[in-house]
């Protein structure tokens, strides 16, 4: 049997809001047997509160602008230097549960960073990817008709002290950390390439085309 095919978008440095709009019309227009697809981006910085977020766990902003989202989770942040990855996934094509998904996505960043030689795991009950002493990366999702949309994000080479400002995802004093911070000198480019590698492995999929837009408007 042949594996479906995961297109790639390769978006670079994309508004929060304007990605957010974009997956909730794919994923409303989308139509069965559609590609699903792996969008790669960087984000300005911006803090999202996902559907359970509370206003509580922003402690100080400041000037970064905080956007309410419809994924799954509390308070994060997203900037420079941190690589997010939007998963536009069929679950019955994929064959999986939303609980599955989550756990090939931490297993195929744990695999990421043991490339990097950087030991992490996931806990029980907290979403995401962590070393000994901090998190490295984040998830949140949402499902609409078996359909995912949002996704993961990873801490490459960042700025961290936003993490500071919030209690990052309702943790209060959750420390914060990024791959070079634990060693790696890995860049974007082959971080999003090894992500995709290791989310195709895990998910079933092999990779197909590649662009660098976002899709263009929907007519009837």
């Amino acid at each position: 049997m042949t594996s479906p095919a995961l297109a790639i978008r390769r978006l670079g440095l994309t508004d929060y809001r304007q990605a957010l709009e974009a997956m909730r019309t794919f994923t409303a227009v989308r139509k069965p047997g559609q590609t699903s697809e792996l969008w790669l981006v960087e984000h300005p910085p911006v803090f999202t509160l996902g559907q359970a977020g509370k206003a509580e766990h922003l402690l100080n902003p400041g000037r970064i602008p905080v956007v309410q989202s419809d994924r799954g989770g509390q308070v994060t942040y997203h900037g420079p230097g941190q690589l997010v990855c939007y998963m536009l996934l069929n679950l019955d094509e994929a064959g999986i549960g939303i609980r599955s998904l989550v756990e090939r996505t931490e297993e195929a960043l744990i695999r990421l960073l043991a490339s990097e030689d950087i030991a992490a795991t996931r806990r029980e009950g907290a979403p995401g990817v962590y070393t000994d002493t901090a998190k490295i990366a984040q998830i949140g999702l949402r499902v609409k008709r078996h359909n995912t949309y949002h996704g993961l994000s990873l801490n490459i080479d960042m700025d961290l002290e936003p993490f500071e400002r919030i209690n990052p995802c309702g943790y209060a004093g959750l420390a914060v950390t990024d791959m070079r911070r634990e060693g790696s000198a890995i860049g974007m480019g082959e971080a999003s390439d090894k992500l995709c590698g290791y989310l195709a492995e895990q998910l079933g999929y092999t990779i197909g085309q590649t662009s660098n837009t976002l899709p263009g408007p929907v007519h009837d």
